[in-house]
């Protein structure tokens, strides 16, 4: 890993070359454009290889994997294929420390790693359908570049309040990104999302921009673990950053529908006051529910609430000694508010996020 990583572009580069020389098949599986996804698959796998000892966590991730892949296309029998490629391009940028035991370890993870995303798919693959089809029955533009989409899907869309989804628009083929669900699960069975339009974000962009109703996505399948833990008594600190206050919503309505009074303190993070769309809703909440409280934060003045980076202001309205912390946001506000969190005392065990993920930066290829 230590060779390979000062060169990486070079290494991911070889290795996609290789994989498509040799099963231009396989190309059809991949954005038309490289650059926007080019490193993920190799990344994933890189990554995946490192932590294959710590077998809970690399089972969990992987079969996370292995599920969404599947809306690409992805069969068993392609696997072989990026396996060889993969050793090939490692055999040639990593020579100096390359010999017989090193690649004996490397198809020994390769194997593990593969097993348990086919695995996975082929499971999931009983019950549920690689991607659903989902109808824009409403657009709402709640600023110039933050939208709420909601849309029906064409079949019952399982999920957890506080997980996301994969989301490809008719704009973009075979380019997918991540959006976390803005509601609880609906009796209706919509689903709706809070999206910002972001520079070069293609995704974003198109469904902000250009997305109308009567226009259908595809949505992959759920994925997640920031859900809310039923069994405990304690509150629900919940940090959300712009439209990272989309699932932190899910989970109120979660804990309202359960009918246990469980202490949410919710601080709803932005730059501005003009960046706080939500704002009205959140405390239309508060008013609903006397165990909610809402604290609208923002880290550039003037402000009738509270001012300040996310992190630094939640530390000092502390302790939280009786809390499990629920973070959604930027990943620079995850990473500081995790580090506060952490130095107040909280337990890592009890902060739980998806936007910066464990292992590594993607989810996807």
């Amino acid at each position: 890993m230590e060779a390979i990583e000062p060169i990486a572009d070079k290494t991911t580069s070889y290795f996609y070359a290789s994989l498509f020389l040799r099963n231009p098949e396989l190309r059809d599986l991949f954005p038309a454009a490289m650059d926007v996804q080019r490193d993920r698959l190799f990344k994933a796998l890189l990554t995946a290889a490192k932590h294959v000892d710590d077998v809970d966590t690399l089972t969990e991730y992987l079969s996370n994997l292995g599920r969404g892949h599947r809306k690409y296309g992805t069969r068993p029998e392609h696997y072989p294929a990026v396996g060889e490629c993969l050793i090939g391009a490692l055999t040639r940028y990593a020579s100096d420390v390359w010999n017989e035991e090193v690649e004996a370890a490397w198809v020994r993870a390769y194997t593990t790693i593969s097993q348990i995303m086919i695995d996975a798919a082929a499971a999931a693959a009983l019950t549920s359908p690689a991607w659903w089809q989902a109808e824009i029955v409403s657009h709402e533009r709640r600023t110039q570049d933050i939208a709420v989409i909601t849309v029906r899907p064409d079949q019952p869309y399982p999920f957890l309040a506080g997980q996301y989804t994969s989301v490809e628009t008719p704009w973009w083929p075979r380019v997918w990104r991540h959006y976390s669900f803005a509601s609880a699960p609906r009796p209706d069975g919509l689903l709706s999302f809070h999206i910002k339009a972001v520079p070069a974000g293609w995704v974003s962009s198109a469904l902000v921009n250009r997305a109308r109703p009567g226009d259908v996505i595809r949505l992959g399948p759920p994925a997640g673990s920031m859900i809310v833990d039923h069994g405990t008594d304690n509150g629900l600190l919940c940090l959300g950053g712009g439209t990272g206050i989309a699932p932190i919503k899910a989970l109120i309505e979660d804990v309202a529908e359960h009918g246990r009074r469980r202490a949410v303190e919710v601080f709803y993070g932005a730059r501005s006051g003009h960046d706080l769309y939500d704002l009205d809703t959140m405390l239309r909440l508060e008013q609903e529910y006397g165990w909610l409280s809402v604290r609208p934060v923002v880290s550039e003045g003037p402000s009738d609430g509270l001012v300040g980076p996310l992190s630094e202001v939640v530390s000092r309205c502390g302790p939280w000694h009786s809390y499990d912390a629920y973070l959604s946001g930027p990943a620079g506000m995850i990473r500081s508010s995790v580090d506060a969190l952490v130095g107040t005392g909280m337990p890592a065990h009890r902060i739980r996020h998806d936007s910066v993920a464990e292992l590594v930066g993607v989810a996807d290829h």
